[in-house]
């Protein structure tokens, strides 16, 4: 299995999938203990082809991060680490030393800011994306970027970056297809797409609409519906980002690698997606049916 990659605008590829550490591993208090069964995990991850680990300083994660990448053995440069900036948003320079320190690595490949709402306005963020630039100047991260950011936030960056983001990682799957043409904009400007819950439609929002025709595909091809989801993701250029606690879970999301779904397969997910709207991440930030 050669795991694919997307091309960002920088020049530089993305694995086309990728294995994070927030979610079941994020740590409501950054301070609590090591975490061993994490590293554990992200070894495994590593030994079925996970190359691609993502972290945030607000997961608490990056010490078992850091660990894992050491004790898998697996060379450096093989390995694609992102790194997204939440809890020192006002202090750049500091908070991505302090996540290569516990890292224990000298760059990251990227480099995310991880959150609009943290900004308490629009300078804020504006200074913020200035200050990211000047870690990929630096040599500290390979790429750069955002997370959870709407068109309006991204046009307030564009006003005055002199580096365009290269991805933006955000909620994306079938009942989140993100209306008026906002992948197609982003990418108009160079900025790529990665994907958080992807497997929503088979987690909280199912009961769905798309719950018969995914455990029919599935069926079809001996794989699971995580399989068929991860695809339909990568197959719409978005870089999947999920994670588990079990070894099983990783080989099901890796077969989605290799797996081949039919052109009216990718199209009936699309088309039911587009049926049903369900945000899983911050509804209360949004209208009820705002599809953005």
């Amino acid at each position: 299995m050669t795991l694919p990659a997307l091309r960002l605008g920088d020049g530089n590829t993305i694995p086309a999938i990728g294995f994070g550490t927030g979610t079941a591993w994020y740590k409501e208090d950054p301070n609590e203990p090591f975490n061993r069964d994490l590293v554990e995990i992200l070894k495994k991850a590593i030994k079925h082809g996970f190359l691609h680990i993502d972290g945030s300083d607000a997961y608490g994660t990056e010490e078992e991060i850091g660990a894992a990448i050491k004790e898998s053995g697996v060379p450096r440069q093989e390995l694609f680490v992102t790194i997204k900036v939440l809890e020192g948003i006002y202090d750049v320079p500091a908070a991505i030393k302090a996540s290569l320190a516990k890292l224990q690595l000298d760059y990251v490949d990227l480099y995310l800011l991880h959150s609009p709402y943290v900004a308490k306005k629009p300078a804020d963020l504006q200074n913020s994306w200035l200050a990211i630039e000047e870690v990929k100047k630096s040599g500290l991260a390979k790429s750069i970027g955002v997370s959870n950011h709407q068109r309006p936030h991204l046009e307030t960056i564009l006003e005055v970056a002199t580096i365009m983001p290269a991805l933006n990682q955000l909620e994306f799957h079938p009942y989140l297809q993100r209306d008026h043409g906002y992948l197609p904009w982003m990418r108009e400007n160079g900025i790529e797409a990665a994907s958080f819950n992807g497997l929503t439609p088979i987690r909280s929002a199912s009961p769905g609409p798309l719950d018969g025709p995914l455990a029919r595909i599935a069926k079809a091809h001996g794989v699971t519906e995580n399989a068929v989801l991860i695809k339909w993701q990568m197959e719409q250029k978005v870089v999947p980002v999920t994670t588990t606690t079990k070894e099983e879970r990783m080989r099901e999301y890796m077969d989605a690698v290799d797996l081949k779904l039919k052109p009216e397969e990718l199209e009936e997910i699309t088309r039911i997606g587009l049926t049903h709207h369900f945000r899983a991440w911050a509804p209360d930030r949004f209208d009820p049916d705002d599809r953005s």
